[in-house]
């Protein structure tokens, strides 16, 4: 029987994962599959290759060698947020701003703020929506934006207990997480749209979001997705304190 014939399934749910987002690799099409589908690795792999969707990689660079540093994983939700600025620009040239935040515990993604100009004023207004929501993280981790150093963004925080720890300048690596995140936004939203209106940012964005929390499986999380992490955590937490 031809391949394509027996595992015409496969080749199904292979073609709408990659068709949904182009820039997922093998790895990523196999977890998500393997969460609803009892299928050996090494099958979905070798349709993966049938099917012809090896992405190209670049060649690897020589760099200098550089000692790392292992960034802190906090080990409770809600102790450490990153939250980082994107921009981007709509079909007629126009540039718009992205606002990530992110929960480095889990690396759920709790907001993503899209508008032409995003002032300190502006975040206050955001932080202000997340804490009555969720409530607030012991510590921000941001850059050295002017948007973060505001005196009206720095007095809000200090006044409601969040510490914010700037990273030091030219060294995004220490805000690895949210570097990550709008990597991965940007590939599989920004980059895959050309987008007429802010609002069609915004609905791309939010929906994004949700399958990003919900049903996106990490590595680093052992699988699990974002929702998936809290939930677990949340439950052995409940079960200590009982």
């Amino acid at each position: 029987m031809d391949w394509t014939v027996r595992d015409a399934e496969i080749i199904g749910a292979l073609g709408r994962l990659v068709e949904e987002r182009p820039s997922r690799g093998f790895w990523k099409c196999c977890q998500i599959l393997q969460r609803v589908h009892r299928w050996n690795h090494k099958r979905i792999y070798r349709v993966y290759t049938g099917m012809r969707l090896n992405l190209r990689r670049a060649a690897r660079r020589r760099l200098p060698k550089r000692e790392r540093v292992p960034l802190y994983v906090p080990r409770t939700p809600d102790a450490v947020w990153s939250a980082d600025f994107m921009s981007d620009g709509l079909a007629c040239g126009r540039r718009f701003r992205l606002f990530n935040v992110v929960d480095d515990f889990n690396r759920e993604a709790l907001h993503i703020e899209v508008d032409t100009s995003i002032t300190s004023m502006r975040l206050v207004r955001i932080f202000e929506h997340l804490a009555a929501e969720r409530g607030l993280p012991t510590v921000l981790r941001v850059d050295n934006g002017p948007e973060f150093l505001g005196e009206e963004f720095v007095n809000w925080a200090k006044n409601h207990g969040m510490a914010i720890q700037y990273i030091q300048p030219g060294k995004p690596n220490q805000n690895a997480y949210i570097e990550r995140f709008n990597r991965t936004l940007r590939e599989e939203v920004l980059d895959q749209h050309l987008f007429l209106r802010l609002d069609d940012v915004r609905e791309a964005a939010w929906w994004w979001m949700i399958e990003y929390n919900e049903q996106r499986p990490h590595d680093a999380l052992g699988g699990l997705t974002p929702a998936e992490a809290l939930q677990s955590a949340r439950r052995s937490r409940s079960e200590v304190s009982a």
